[in-house]
């Protein structure tokens, strides 16, 4: 069974090594503490969010503070095809049910969409607090699924802002009920020209883009198409917004290789 996974803020692990000693201090500890009834002698892995992991035995206990020796110190290299998650912001929290599966699932960044079609609306400070509970929702699903890595909450885009980040991503495909081609094949027939082109270059990213419960509209599906898009059918029947990326996330990362054991 894998150790329970406490977070520390990105950097703080640096400089550490076998035989080093950690401080976990703040809500972790607590949380840790209080109601994981963690105690001395027992293993546990705290990791930053940006790939680092330490490994080790707790020495001492407080409702202040976990001290935790380190027994090794490893950084997880991440994926060289990353997958971002396009979520159109939908009603009755979908959406964040969308991003916080697909996170468990191994999704690398989640971008907020405003379509032409949802109706829930990110303005003012309702978008400043919308975004942070996302993070939150994100940071919640990388430690339940024991992540060294938390998905990047990126900024909410509108349909104009989605074109321009189709324009750079290496594929961009729209999950859409009237698609021709099954997102299988889309994949497969994108993944082996990638690979050779990269020659082991700079990481390349494939959006998922998910419409709302409404579905996106036509304007949407030309415009983005226009900029380089590709639609794609993800199965005989029509999925809720909470569970298209997801499950496209489940299929890509086993067609891209994400999911195939490390070479040792």
């Amino acid at each position: 069974m894998s150790n329970p996974v406490f977070f520390t803020p990105a950097g703080t692990l640096d400089g550490m090594a076998a035989g080093r000693r950690f401080l976990l201090e703040g809500p972790e500890a607590r949380h840790a503490v209080a109601v994981k009834r963690i105690v001395p002698g027992e293993a546990v892995d705290i990791v930053d969010g940006a790939g680092t992991r330490l490994t080790g035995r707790v020495t001492t206990a407080s409702s202040a503070a976990l001290e935790v020796e380190c027994a090794a110190l490893s950084v997880e290299s991440r994926p060289d095809i990353r997958l971002v998650l396009v979520q159109a912001l939908a009603k009755g929290d979908r959406d964040e049910l969308a991003i916080e599966t697909a996170t468990e699932l191994g999704i690398d960044a989640v971008i907020p969409w405003q379509s032409e079609r949802s109706i829930v609306r990110w303005k003012g400070d309702r978008a400043a607090k919308a975004h942070a509970k996302w993070q939150s929702v994100v940071a919640a699903a990388a430690k339940q699924a024991r992540r060294a890595w938390v998905p990047e909450v990126r900024a909410a885009v509108d349909t104009a802002a989605l074109a321009s980040a189709v324009e750079a991503a290496g594929l961009a495909v729209i999950l859409h009920e009237d698609a021709v081609r099954p997102l299988r094949t889309v994949l497969e027939s994108w993944s082996s020209p990638a690979r050779d082109a990269d020659g082991g270059g700079e990481p390349r990213e494939v959006l998922l883009i998910v419409g709302p419960e409404g579905g996106i509209s036509p304007r949407e599906v030309t415009r983005l198409c226009d900029k380089g898009a590709v639609t794609a059918l993800l199965g005989h029947h029509v999925l809720r917004s909470s569970t298209a990326g997801p499950a496209a996330v489940v299929l890509a990362s086993d067609i891209l290789g994400r999911w195939a054991p490390s070479a040792p």
